[in-house]
């Protein structure tokens, strides 16, 4: 599907939560705050928290409804340059350097120049954000999704990235951006990153959102379920956060639990369907045995009567 014609930054916080709601995603001010600041300061915005509160949300819908390229550097343990960069296509210029044997054409030099040109050069996410192979008006929205779950090493080699908005190659030398992307880092803290790539983006906390924030999130992304199932279901999630468990519940299992619950044609909570359905808010054997049963049914009541008072 064709992008929509590049949408200039928005003028002020007010401007920035409107273009997250056009994209169904509910902003807190702080949050719209942080990223009116990282667009109109062209820094990076490095979102921290738990996992499903909706950090790489932010950077789909900033992509969509600014009518740019998103570009996804999903990381995991291992990533290294050839992979977040770029690297050299080895069969092209083998293939190119039997034609020249075979041609006779060239000399050694003239070779090596040929080969190490950009025309074998293959763009990784890093380098074709900052470096677009077919310009859009606009440069992309680079999404660095996870970067705790890199090494170090990998950390120390964004720095040029997100300093100077260029990368360097050592057969060619140096490859700048135009202009610089619009960049989201996000962290779901398994480790601490390194003050040096903190220090050159603007930071922010991604919470799990209160009782009413998330309320509205299920109008938007569960619009299928009854408002009294909503109001019940934000009740008994915003109980199981406050539990001892391993892994809370994010705003992604909530929405999930909702859609669930409507699927099954329900409208309001039970603790047998609770119980049933523990699997799409918990994920760990140990929650789902400390919260089925006896505990299940107290929650359930006890968000009935919070929804009901609400």
């Amino acid at each position: 599907m064709a992008r929509s014609s590049p949408r200039s930054f928005p003028a002020s916080i007010d401007e920035t939560q409107a273009l997250l709601a056009s994209g169904e995603y509910v902003a807190d001010r702080s949050l719209a705050t942080s990223l009116f600041l990282a667009l109109a300061m062209r820094r990076p915005l490095f979102l921290e928290g738990e996992a499903g509160v909706g950090k790489t949300e932010i950077a789909k819908v900033l992509a969509e409804a600014l009518g740019r390229e998103l570009v996804r550097l999903q990381c995991y343990e291992g990533l290294d340059i050839a992979q977040a960069a770029y690297e050299w296509n080895y069969p092209r210029q083998m293939i190119e350097i039997r034609l020249a044997e075979a041609e006779g054409v060239k000399s050694r030099e003239g070779l090596e120049q040929d080969i190490f040109s950009e025309r074998f050069l293959i763009r990784r996410p890093l380098l074709h954000a900052l470096q677009p192979s077919l310009p859009a008006g606009a440069p992309p929205v680079l999404l660095i999704d996870e970067l705790d779950r890199t090494d170090e090493p990998f950390e120390a080699y964004l720095l040029e990235v997100l300093s100077d908005w260029q990368i360097t190659i050592p057969e060619i030398g140096t490859l700048r951006a135009a202009e610089p992307p619009v960049v989201v880092i996000t962290s779901n803290r398994t480790r601490e990153i390194h003050d040096a790539v903190k220090r050159r983006c603007f930071y922010h906390w991604v919470d799990y959102p209160d009782a009413k924030r998330e309320l509205e999130i299920l109008r938007r992304k569960a619009p299928k379920a009854a408002a009294a199932l909503s109001r019940e279901v934000v009740a008994f999630v915003q109980q199981l956060r406050k539990s001892d468990l391993y892994k809370l519940p994010g705003v992604a299992e909530t929405i999930d639990w909702a859609n669930c619950l409507a699927a099954l044609d329900r409208v309001a909570l039970d603790p047998e369907t609770v119980n049933n359905t523990l699997g799409v808010l918990l994920k760990y054997r140990d929650d789902l045995e400390r919260v089925a049963g006896e505990e299940a049914a107290r929650m359930v009541a006890e968000a009935k009567a919070t929804a009901a008072a609400a």
